[in-house]
């Protein structure tokens, strides 16, 4: 259920202002950084493209309708972020290993070892971001993040599907914090 007025407004107004602003300049420079992590630009990778890719390396392969649920967003639209990577050989369809009649997409030799390159990259961002950080501080961030995404998700998925979030997450589906692992950012 979406909190009432008077709930906004018992929080600390300051505070939801810095925190709002902080995610947004956070998907800012996410999204700047997604450029590479570090190292060559050759190391760049879409958000699309890196959580498709890393969805496949997780859970194995699936249909169109599959991957869409566990991603939050309708078949068409994996269906037009997968094409580049069927025609670039980074994701293959093969036949459903029980019902030969459908098809399933998988993730390619080649589609794992591009994976592991930008995951390498990003590893190494995430080394350069959080130096001087104690191993407690970057676990700490990274279940926070997961938890914020996870919320995220479970609001978007309740407000998709109209039904009231709960706080424990009941709802489910989206992204979460299945997604990018231990790397949240994309």
């Amino acid at each position: 259920m979406p909190p009432s007025q008077d709930m906004t407004t018992a929080l600390d107004p300051g505070l939801l202002d810095a925190l709002q602003h902080q995610v947004a300049v956070f998907a800012r420079r996410a999204e700047q950084t997604r450029l590479g992590g570090t190292g060559q630009l050759r190391n760049s990778m879409d958000r699309a493209a890196y959580l498709l890719l890393n969805r496949l390396d997780q859970e194995g392969p699936m249909g169109v309708k599959a991957l869409a649920a566990g991603m939050g967003i309708d078949s068409s639209t994996v269906t037009r972020q997968v094409a580049p990577l069927v025609d670039t050989g980074l994701v293959k369809r093969a036949s459903h290993p029980e019902d030969g009649r459908a098809v399933v997409l998988q993730l390619s030799q080649r589609g794992l070892a591009r994976l592991e390159e930008v995951r390498a990259s990003r590893r190494r961002l995430m080394v350069e971001v959080t130096e001087g950080w104690t191993p407690e501080e970057r676990e700490a961030f990274c279940g926070l993040l997961t938890r914020f995404n996870t919320a995220l998700s479970v609001r978007q998925s309740a407000h998709a599907t109209g039904q009231a979030p709960t706080e424990s997450g009941a709802t489910g589906g989206g992204e979460g914090g299945t997604d990018g692992g231990a790397a949240p950012v994309s």
